[in-house]
């Protein structure tokens, strides 16, 4: 991962220090417990929330203006353990991709190998989900040279790098932008896939897809329905018309 670097007056690694206190002067010892047994998670957790964080990144950072080598220096920090010999810690993870999420104007295609190791790092939704959909997105929709590694993790053993390659389209989509052709085909070569991740990912994006563009989505889970999981129809088919609903479910039944 990215060396630490100076930036400004602090290094990354003060920078990070000063973060991680944020974090724990938020940190609710028995939250801790509720959210690592809830997660299944092996990571230590201070046990501050998702707004906690978010504040803890601003308060630390506050008048500060950040460079890509200090930031990518930053997060090389809160990724590693606070100390040799310990645990990573879910919270600092988390601030991680804040951080990143916040400055994915300074990241591009040459940061693709950091982020993929970020995501086969994670191993949980908490994580994975921010990473592909807020920081990899934004990317993917500002540069095509993306592509050819979002096809690589369609494919990947791992199947939080499929999870990712197939929320890196939901906020354009959501939006009414995207590459919807390049979700059609990923989605389509994992529809039948029995890992539950997978299955509401595409349900999940076609779920917000179909609140601006009903018609398409349809179009695409009609002829698809008796293929998909229950789960995947359950997704997609929230926001589609009375009509539509039935159809799809018509379709199910008959079995193509």
């Amino acid at each position: 991962m990215a060396q630490l670097s100076t930036g400004g007056d602090e290094t990354a690694a003060s920078l990070a220090s000063r973060i991680d206190a944020e974090l724990r002067a938020r940190a609710v010892p028995e939250r801790a417990e509720r959210e690592r047994a809830y997660l299944k998670s092996e990571l230590t957790h201070y046990g501050a929330s998702v707004p906690q964080t978010r504040a803890a990144v601003s308060a630390a950072l506050r008048g500060i203006d950040l460079d890509r080598d200090q930031l990518l220096g930053i997060a090389a920090a809160l990724w590693a353990p606070p100390e040799p010999g310990a645990r990573p810690v879910h919270e600092r993870r988390a601030a991680a991709v804040e951080l990143l999420e916040r400055h994915t104007a300074l990241l591009g295609v040459p940061d693709a190998a950091l982020l993929e190791r970020l995501l086969r790092e994670s191993r949980t939704w908490a994580l994975v989900d921010n990473l592909a959909a807020s920081v990899v997105g934004p990317l993917v929709e500002r540069d095509p040279g993306w592509g050819v590694f979002l096809d690589r993790w369609a494919s990947d053993e791992d199947f939080w790098l499929r999870r990712s390659a197939l929320l890196a389209h939901l906020v354009p989509l959501r939006e009414g932008r995207g590459d919807f052709e390049r979700f059609s085909r990923t989605a389509d070569a994992m529809l039948e896939e029995r890992e539950f991740f997978i299955r509401k990912a595409i349900g999940w994006v076609l779920r917000d897809m179909s609140r601006k563009r009903p018609d398409p989505v349809f179009a695409w889970v009609l002829p698809r329905a008796h293929r998909a999981s229950g789960v995947t129809l359950r997704e997609a088919v929230k926001h589609l018309s009375d009509e539509q609903r039935a159809a799809v479910a018509a379709a199910r039944e008959a079995g193509g």
